[in-house]
């Protein structure tokens, strides 16, 4: 098993919260969920710039820290839909601030793309 060569410093509020979103896709993954988007398929089609694998890679992270549940649903073909969990819902206001954040300085990221020279 693999185990950390320099321990976590769980006291910090911030370790702890992006060892939570700390992946490119899970802040939009439990913003999904919240905005009634279930199942894995549908996930995929909402982010469609991540690759399926890293989504379900990034969902099971999140179910194993107990930020979202998964519900299997018997018969065929299998159904899985996921939900927050109480931990996953109180994430939430962090992510509504970070996207109003992103909405309100996105032209600045948008300009540095036009500032850059080509290295040749």
């Amino acid at each position: 098993m693999y185990s950390r060569k320099i321990p976590e410093d769980l006291d910090c509020g911030i370790v702890v919260t992006m060892k939570i979103l700390g992946g490119k896709w899970k802040a939009c993954i439990l913003d999904g969920i919240y905005k009634g988007i279930k199942r894995p398929s549908e996930l995929h089609r909402a982010i469609g710039d991540a690759s399926p694998r890293v989504i379900n890679m990034q969902i099971r992270e999140l179910e194993m820290m107990g930020v979202i549940s998964k519900k299997i649903y018997p018969g065929l073909p299998l159904k899985v839909e996921y939900n927050l969990t109480e931990l996953g819902n109180s994430i939430l206001p962090v992510i509504a601030v970070i996207d109003r954040w992103g909405i309100e300085n996105n032209h600045l990221i948008e300009n540095l793309g036009e500032l850059r020279i080509p290295l040749r």
